[in-house]
């Protein structure tokens, strides 16, 4: 585990608070690694994370229909 010493604003520790009072954490750097944990979830390319990867690599030996109008077969515009 590696500590830190950061500064912070006044807001930002304001919301460190409220992330640890609602999740019950006990200490902020619980709900810091919380914060950051839903950022790189919602934020982070897909590339980046190796679950992507592996998906990649078992639908890429999945076998392919090959589809001469796209639209036509799934009924576009």
């Amino acid at each position: 585990m590696v500590q830190a010493l950061v500064t912070i604003d006044d807001e930002t520790n304001k919301v460190i608070n409220i992330v640890k009072a609602k999740h019950d954490f006990k200490d902020k750097g619980q709900a810091i690694a919380f914060i950051v944990r839903g950022y790189a979830k919602e934020q982070l390319e897909p590339e980046l994370r190796p679950n992507f990867i592996q998906k990649m690599l078992q639908i890429e030996t999945q076998k392919s229909i090959p589809v001469s109008n796209f639209a036509k077969r799934y009924g576009l515009k």
